[in-house]
């Protein structure tokens, strides 16, 4: 696990000041705390999975580098032109060329929709540090939220719960947990990751029975 480069030349505070500088409170699912977020479990990851902190530190600071709305026909390519971005980012800043590769390689491949293979255990990480952001009650709050920007309904009226109907994300918001959220466990590479998913995963799953009881006005 190589830390040295992190240690020179206050990377850290470079990193998170030019997130500072890029996110936007106009989206609460990505804001500057999203980042901090994926950055510390990221190096959560790291230090138990034992990868080299000086490719996974950067990439999470750096992987939404470039923000593209959900809704936006260029999605599909935020993470390649997050790369793109970052790469020139550390070149400005001087950051260690033999880990910009890597960098850019874990950026791209931390996106669903990207739908690149993460090769290498640092690519992974980063990976599984971001879906991991979108479980567990800071998952709930991220939906949510998501969904008020693009003023799409909280349930279906007729099933909330998709029972005896395939769940559609474009149209409502609960269905996004079961079109994604709960597959998403299932997407993890690493074993520390997996276990966090676990806790988060079945935090959801109360959630929606709590939902269910308020929809239906049940146990009053």
């Amino acid at each position: 696990m190589n830390i040295e480069p992190l240690k020179k030349n206050n990377w850290q505070e470079k990193f998170k000041s030019k997130i500072k500088k890029t996110a936007t409170s106009e989206d609460p699912a990505h804001d500057y705390s999203h980042f901090e977020r994926v950055v510390k479990l990221a190096e959560t990851i790291c230090t138990k999975e034992k990868a080299q902190l000086a490719v996974v530190t950067p990439a999470s600071w750096l992987h939404d580098l470039v923000i593209v709305p959900k809704n936006d026909p260029r999605r599909s390519k935020a993470s390649k032109l997050s790369a793109e971005a970052a790469l020139s980012y550390l070149d400005e800043i001087n950051y260690p060329k033999q880990y910009h590769q890597d960098i850019a390689h874990a950026i791209e491949a931390h996106s669903f929709s990207a739908n690149i293979e993460a090769k290498t255990l640092e690519a992974k990480i980063v990976q599984d540090a971001d879906r991991l952001d979108g479980l567990g009650a800071i998952g709930v709050a991220r939906c949510f939220a998501t969904a008020g920007s693009l003023k799409r309904p909280f349930y279906n009226p007729i099933d909330p719960f998709c029972n005896t109907r395939e769940a559609d994300d474009r149209v409502y918001t609960v269905d996004h947990f079961y079109k994604k959220l709960f597959k998403t466990a299932k997407t993890l590479h690493t074993q520390t990751a997996k276990k966090i998913a676990e806790n988060r995963i079945d935090f959801m799953k109360k959630y929606l029975k709590e939902l269910s009881k308020d929809i239906y006005a049940l146990n009053y």
